[in-house]
């Protein structure tokens, strides 16, 4: 029997004679959208809470960004275990360095460590896009943005997730004031200017963006300590 026989005896034959292929997937992208927006002696944090699959919504609230133990937050983006887990190994490191040093880890060591982390596990990485954010040793809004394997740059804001196509440009334009004539790329907004944006961003992204919705996370660092809020988004 030729080639062309055979293929149409397999294109006829019972579906329990068929073979199939089973690939298992280590990662998914549960999509949803987080920011952060530095300011003179703040930091911003923003993430929605939708977790989906494709079309499907797992759940309507599953945070994407984490108070961490040493008034850090961390936001992520990308799929959900692996943030998890994430979350996990850095606060487990950050109990070892409070036993071993007795003070509590600043952001600008956390934020090497992170590094090192996702590095180490550049073979088979975390599947996330983290920004950790809080303040410096002076008291200033610190932004550290990462790949799954660790390269790791200080920004003065960021967007990572399903929407970042869409919040990028946004926060180019009304916090990183690129092309504009006449204005000045080092200016920091104030607190509520910051805000406000992070807000609008969210309003706008879920019109356009099915991954991004539901309820909106917010946490805000200065030298009081940590706030968080939540605010709705939409549900459709």
């Amino acid at each position: 029997m030729d080639f062309v026989g055979i293929q149409q005896e397999f294109a006829h034959a019972p579906a329990t004679e068929r073979h199939t292929h089973n690939r298992w997937e280590p990662y998914v992208d549960n999509g949803g959208t987080s920011l952060a927006i530095a300011g003179a002696d703040y930091v911003i944090v923003a993430s929605d809470a939708r977790q989906s699959n494709g079309f499907n919504i797992n759940s309507r609230y599953d945070p994407k960004a984490f108070h961490l133990s040493n008034n850090a937050i961390l936001a992520t983006a990308g799929y959900a275990a692996d943030a998890k887990r994430l979350v996990e190994v850095l606060e487990q490191n950050a109990q070892m360095y409070y036993h071993k040093h007795d003070r509590v880890m600043k952001t600008s060591a956390m934020a090497q460590m992170l590094s090192n982390t996702l590095y180490g596990r550049r073979f088979f990485p975390y599947y996330v896009f983290p920004i950790l954010a809080g303040l410096d040793n002076e008291g200033k809004g610190a932004l550290y943005c990462y790949d799954p394997v660790g390269n790791m740059e200080r920004v003065v804001y960021q967007s990572f997730g399903s929407a970042s196509a869409l919040v990028q440009p946004f926060l180019d334009n009304v916090v990183g004031f690129k092309n504009q004539r006449g204005a000045d790329p080092a200016r920091l907004l104030e607190r509520d200017q910051a805000l406000k944006i992070a807000v609008d961003a969210f309003t706008g992204a879920t019109e356009r963006d099915i991954y991004t919705g539901d309820w909106l996370d917010i946490f805000i660092v200065d030298r009081n300590g940590v706030t968080h809020e939540k605010r709705e988004l939409k549900h459709d």
